[in-house]
């Protein structure tokens, strides 16, 4: 099994940048790839942006492309979400998820194991 942690959510005013963390324990050797979704109420949960551990490749949402950016830290087995020009449609929870897969990681169906989410809240 592998555990996720994501850490980071708040409240931001638009405009504002967030940094969001996942920590991943357990057997994480046998995960290829991190991504984060979100899901709006109401909404169904999409897919925000993907790491690969090794290679460090990474895959966004084509809507998010120039304000998301994810990162990885392999040494503390942990992903990050750097979030910036926010705006109140990007109020979500934000779910971090591992894949076993190395390629076609945006969808949901492509993941494993997930963490428990982290709110995001950005006011106007």
């Amino acid at each position: 099994q592998v555990q996720l942690v994501e850490s980071g959510g708040g409240l931001v005013q638009a405009g504002g940048s967030l940094r969001l963390s996942c920590a991943a324990s357990g057997r994480t050797s046998s995960t290829n790839a991190m991504g984060w979704f979100r899901q709006a109420p109401g909404k169904e949960r999409e897919f925000v942006a993907a790491i690969i551990w090794s290679a460090g490749s990474t895959y966004y949402a084509d809507s998010l492309k120039g304000r998301f950016t994810i990162s990885r830290d392999n040494s503390k087995m942990t992903v990050y979400l750097e979030m910036s020009s926010l705006i109140p449609e990007d109020t979500a929870v934000y779910y971090c998820a591992a894949s076993r897969r190395l390629w076609a990681i945006t969808s949901r169906d492509d993941y494993n194991y997930w963490g428990q989410g982290t709110q995001v809240t950005v006011s106007s």
